[in-house]
C-alpha cells in the first residue's frame, strides 16, 4: 500500500490540491464526477498547444509528423493499458458516453430488431440506459433490467433467467457511479457468452481503479473516459473486437475516417480512423496517454489497496455518525460512499460542506432509477482518489456534525 511519504509526494504533484476554499484548505471528494490532473498531464497538453500544434495525419511537414506521432503514441498507451490485441481496436472518442451512443447507433442498429431485447442492470448510469431506450423505441425492441438486492449488487440468479432467444445484446457497468457496487464482470461475460450474446463493458468507474485486461475479460466492447483516469475532459476511448468493428458502418462522415471520395462512390479509411471523423481532440489522447503513465508509474495494484483502504476508514468513520445512513453496501465496492442525513436535503449537506471547503456531489448522479429502487430523491457522495488522506476524511466527518448541529 502507498505510504504516507509517497501520498505527500503524489499530493505535490496535483496543483488544484492546494487551493484554498472559502480561507479553508480544499478537500476534493468529487472523484467520481472528474478527477483532478497531475501536473505532468497539464504540462503535457501545454507543450501540444505551445510546441508543435497541428492537424494529424495529412500533413507532411514537422509540427504535422510531430502531432501525428505523439497521437499515436497514446493510442499505442491505451492499447497495451488494457491488452487489447491491436491499436486497431483503440477508438478514441470525448468519453464512455459517446462511446456507448456509437455502439448502440451502429453495432446496435444492426444487431436489434422488432421483437428483440436489450439487457442492462439497475445499476446503469443515464449513459447507458438512454441510447438503448432510444434503440428499442426506433426497432420496437424492448429494453430489459437486471433487479439489484437491497445492497446494491447485481442478482446474477436474475440475469440467468433473463437471458432469452430474444437478448440480443448485454451492456452493463464495471462499477457503479452512485453506489460503488463492484460488479462480478468475468463471471457475467461468461454468463452472456454461454448464449454467444456480445456484451458491453462501461468501464467508466474502474479503468482507474483497477487492472483491466480485454483479452482475460474477453470483453467484447469497453468504453472509458479520460476525465475520471486523471486526463483532460472530452477524450476518452472506445475498446471493440476487431472482428465486430470490421462488421460495423461509420458512426459518424468526414474527415480523416475517408481514404477517398467520389460523387458516386466514398470509400471509408481503415480501422482504427473508420471511426474517428474530423479533427479529432488531439491535446485531450496525448493527455489521457500521459496520465496512464502517470498511474502506471505509482502502480494500479497499489492505488487499488491504498483506496481500498480510505474506504474502510471513510465507512467505519461515518457510521459513528447516528443520523447517517448509507446507501449502498456491496460486498465489493470501490471507493465511493452514497450516504443521507437525517431528513437534511442532499444540496444543503453539499453547501454547508463547501462552506467548510470540502467538495462532495449531492443529487441523483445520472442514477435516478437507483434513487427509485431505494426509494429516495438524491444522496450526498463522497468519492476517493489515491490523493486523498485520511485527514481529509476527518474533515468531511467533523463538518457533517456542523451540520447536523446547524440543522437540529
Amino acid at each position: 500500500m502507498l505510504s504516507p511519504q509517497q501520498i505527500k509526494e503524489i499530493r505535490n504533484d496535483f496543483p488544484i490540491l492546494k487551493t484554498k476554499i472559502y480561507g479553508k484548505p480544499f478537500v476534493y471528494l468529487d472523484n467520481a464526477a472528474t478527477t483532478q490532473k497531475p501536473k505532468c498531464v497539464i504540462d503535457e497538453v501545454s507543450n501540444f498547444y505551445a510546441n508543435y500544434n497541428s492537424n494529424i495525419h495529412r500533413g507532411v511537414h514537422f509540427l504535422s509528423q510531430r502531432a501525428t506521432a505523439k497521437y499515436e503514441e497514446a493510442r499505442g498507451i491505451v492499447q497495451k493499458f488494457i491488452n487489447a490485441k491491436s491499436f486497431e481496436e483503440v477508438i478514441f472518442t470525448r468519453g464512455a458516453t459517446e462511446s456507448i451512443n456509437l455502439i448502440a447507433a451502429t453495432f446496435g442498429d444492426m444487431r436489434v430488431k422488432e421483437g428483440d431485447e436489450v439487457l442492462i442492470s439497475h445499476l446503469e448510469h443515464h449513459a447507458n440506459i438512454v441510447p438503448w431506450q432510444i434503440l428499442c423505441s426506433r426497432k420496437k425492441a424492448k429494453l430489459v433490467v437486471v433487479p439489484i438486492d437491497n445492497n446494491g449488487d447485481v442478482k446474477l440468479e436474475e440475469l440467468v433467467k433473463l437471458i432469452s432467444d430474444r437478448t440480443k445484446i448485454v451492456s452493463i457497468t464495471h462499477i457503479s457511479n452512485s453506489l460503488g457496487t463492484i460488479n462480478p464482470i468475468k463471471q457475467i461475460i461468461d454468463i452472456v457468452h454461454k448464449h454467444n450474446i456480445p456484451i458491453i463493458i462501461d468501464a467508466a468507474q474502474s479503468v482507474q481503479h483497477l487492472k483491466i485486461d480485454v483479452q482475460e475479460l474477453d470483453c467484447d466492447f469497453l468504453v472509458a473516459s479520460g476525465h475520471k483516469l486523471y486526463a483532460p475532459t472530452g477524450i476518452g476511448f472506445m475498446y471493440a473486437k476487431k472482428s465486430l468493428l470490421d462488421s460495423m458502418p461509420p458512426y459518424q462522415t468526414g474527415g480523416d475516417m475517408i481514404l477517398s471520395v467520389a460523387f458516386t462512390k466514398t470509400i471509408f479509411n481503415d480501422l482504427p480512423y473508420k471511426f474517428e471523423a474530423g479533427t479529432p481532440d488531439i491535446a485531450g489522447a496525448i493527455g489521457i496517454g500521459k496520465a496512464i503513465n502517470y498511474i502506471q508509474d505509482i502502480g494500479l495494484d497499489e492505488i487499488y489497496e491504498y483506496e481500498k483502504h480510505l474506504l474502510e476508514y471513510a465507512t467505519e468513520s461515518l457510521k459513528k455518525i447516528k443520523q447517517l445512513k448509507i446507501v449502498g453496501t456491496a460486498k465489493e465496492k470501490a471507493s465511493v460512499i452514497s450516504f443521507i442525513l437525517n431528513s437534511i436535503h442532499p444540496h444543503d449537506i453539499g453547501t454547508m460542506l463547501d462552506m467548510e471547503g470540502v467538495a462532495v456531489r449531492t443529487g441523483h448522479h445520472c442514477s435516478e432509477p437507483i434513487m427509485r429502487r431505494f426509494s429516495i430523491d438524491a444522496t450526498t457522495r463522497a468519492s476517493f482518489a489515491f490523493y486523498n488522506t485520511e485527514e481529509e476524511i476527518d474533515v468531511l466527518n467533523k463538518a457533517l456534525y456542523k451540520v447536523l448541529k446547524l440543522f437540529a
